[in-house]
């Protein structure tokens, strides 16, 4: 199976926690310090209540797959990757994230099957979480 690209991310002084700690290997969900909502994608505001006494706590990395399509042709710079897997990953926490599963056999893949995060190294000082089917 082809490598997935690690392209560095933009970094903004809202997400820049987050890319921080990936490069530790962690994956911080922003939690609502006001109301308690988890949600994805890492930003200053929560989307629930609009505060933003915003936490970053580290996730436990598992997670469930929700849906997926078998990326079987690539573009840019996914041109030479195919096939690879776009994937919702709802986790454990609760907020479903837009993410990559990496693995050899992607017909495999069902709806619920659980997952675990990796991180790619991006080579900028931080990686890209993606998923594996656990046990892997």
């Amino acid at each position: 199976m082809p490598e997935l690209p690690a392209i560095a991310p933009l970094v903004s002084p809202e997400t820049k926690q987050f890319w921080d700690a990936t490069a530790e290997g962690k994956l911080l969900v922003p939690k609502c310090g006001d109301c308690g909502n988890y949600f994805w994608y890492p930003r200053g505001i929560c989307p629930e209540c609009h505060g933003n006494n915003i936490e970053w706590p580290e996730a436990s990395g598992r997670g469930t797959i929700y849906t997926f399509s078998i990326m079987r042709r690539g573009m840019g710079p996914y041109a030479n990757s195919a096939p690879y897997v776009l994937a919702y990953v709802t986790l454990e926490e609760g907020p479903t994230m837009l993410t990559n599963v990496v693995t050899e056999e992607p017909d495999t893949l069902k709806i619920g099957d659980p997952v675990t995060v990796v991180f790619h190294d991006t080579g900028e000082g931080n990686a890209i979480p993606r998923f594996v089917p656990a046990g892997s």
